[in-house]
């Protein structure tokens, strides 16, 4: 049983013994605590704990068995029958609600979905052969709780790779492993203890950021982005108090513009002298899909200011739910100790397997390879849309397609599902909807080139509906 049976008789009632045994039982059973394939006790065990007849509980089994709720037998004793279980629906999101955002967002796979990577681009047979081996070894490995800051092996590795693809100057003491940004995120948010204090987020910005800040307690002060990035000195002028900024500097998510030079160090020397943190969202990591990836932001922080978040999601499979953050080293106790009590580190077997992965140079030769099968299909996406569309743009690893304001982009998004397109509403991403701009975010990576075609055609006529 799985659950423990507790039956109630009273022997006062004019109810029969029998039949309070019989309908306990069947209560049990189709209230799920009894489950299909449950042992029962003996009708002999049974009548000595309920201090009844032996008779009176063989005779309730009787009734149960020829219901068909039960089935005996010497070799199995007796348990609960298989029966058709009622399918439970889970209830969905209230309309207009975080949740549905996030399930409409997150569903898939379909064509121009955004935030994963193309499945063919993920080196899974190669991946599974090193992550078996990691297995094996984690499981004849002394059982030991792992490090909280993660495995030292895959620590190194990252800190070998950002030093050379980010220009970060690290040690692995100060890499917390964490299970992808929004793990990154709650931890950083757990040891600055920020509640009730002021943030800057990116408007347009990564909507699951906002409500995560949100949901920590921090009010939220949406900062305008532009050409240079999230605008430092709007930030300056209109909410010098705040404590915390979140910013996705290499590849603003999600107009893809890189924030400036200039405001780099604006918003450093700010953060310095202010006492501020910045919390460096490097969602694409070096995926940039022309020329060389601007260094992090966290390269250029003398102060230790800046709280670095990577993760493996967009760059091998978001299924790894696999991640990093490079603490600022007078912090980097403070986050082992939260990491070890309240957020440890997926299970040490990815981990191992990704270090494995990393250091026989897979990982570089894989995102060398993805960089280029992104930038053929985004040139491709880029040549099939515009005859047919007006205002176009690579933005990161998506194109954006704007439409006229007050175009109702949530509606046209959700009138493709059916034909297995996702774009993204441009919309949102925004913080308010008086500010919102209205367009299409049409992923690279989930727009095969085979497919590029069919799919444009069947997207345009559909928005050109609701012209």
């Amino acid at each position: 049983m799985t659950k423990p049976l507790n039956l109630q008789l009273d022997r006062s009632a004019k109810t029969p013994l029998t039949e309070q045994i019989r309908k306990g039982i069947t209560a049990a059973i189709e209230s799920g605590v009894l489950a299909p394939g449950a042992r029962l006790p003996s009708w002999l065990d049974l009548a000595a704990q309920l201090g009844v007849a032996r008779g009176t509980v063989r005779s309730a089994y009787e009734k149960l068995s020829a219901a068909q709720l039960i089935a005996a037998s010497r070799a199995t004793g007796t348990h609960v029958a298989a029966r058709p279980s009622a399918v439970r629906q889970e209830e969905a999101p209230d309309p207009g609600s975080f949740m549905e955002m996030y399930q409409e967002l997150t569903a898939g796979p379909a064509v121009f979905q955004m935030g994963v990577p193309a499945q063919e681009a993920i080196p899974a047979k190669l991946f599974a052969r090193i992550r078996s081996s990691a297995v094996r070894a984690e499981l004849s490995a002394p059982a030991l709780y792992p490090d909280p800051h993660g495995e030292l092996e895959l620590r190194r590795e990252i800190a070998a790779y950002l030093a050379i693809a980010r220009g970060i100057e690290c040690s692995p003491s100060q890499i917390i492993i964490t299970g992808g940004f929004s793990s990154g995120l709650g931890l950083a948010l757990r040891v600055l203890g920020l509640e009730g204090r002021k943030a800057w987020v990116e408007n347009p910005g990564f909507p699951f950021t906002r409500r995560g800040l949100e949901l920590a307690g921090l009010s939220l002060a949406p900062i305008p982005v532009d050409a240079d990035g999230m605008d430092v000195d709007y930030g300056l002028n209109h909410a010098s108090d705040a404590a915390l900024v979140v910013v996705t500097p290499g590849q603003q998510a999600p107009l893809g513009f890189t924030l400036s030079l200039a405001r780099r160090l604006r918003l450093l020397d700010w953060a310095a002298q202010e006492g501020a943190w910045v919390v460096e969202d490097d969602y694409l990591s070096e995926l940039q899909l022309k020329g060389r990836a601007t260094p992090a932001l966290a390269s250029l922080d003398r102060a230790g200011r800046v709280i670095h978040i990577g993760s493996f999601s967009k760059t091998l499979t978001p299924a790894l739910r696999l991640g990093f953050l490079v603490a600022p080293l007078p912090l980097a106790t403070r986050f082992a100790e939260v990491a070890a009590c309240l957020a440890p580190a997926p299970g040490p077997a990815v981990q191992l397997a990704t270090a494995a992965f990393m250091r026989d140079g897979h990982y570089m030769r894989h995102l060398r390879r993805t960089k280029r099968v992104y930038a053929t299909q985004g040139d491709a996406l880029l040549k099939c849309l515009r005859p047919r569309a007006k205002d176009i743009a690579i933005a990161g690893l998506a194109v954006l397609l704007r439409l006229p304001d007050g175009a109702p982009d949530l509606s046209i998004a959700r009138e493709t599902l059916p034909f297995g397109l996702a774009p993204t509403p441009l919309s949102l991403w925004y913080a308010a909807t008086a500010s919102a701009r209205s367009g299409l975010l049409l992923g690279i990576a989930t727009s095969p080139q085979k497919r590029i075609d069919a799919s444009c055609d069947r997207l345009i006529r559909i928005i050109e509906r609701f012209r």
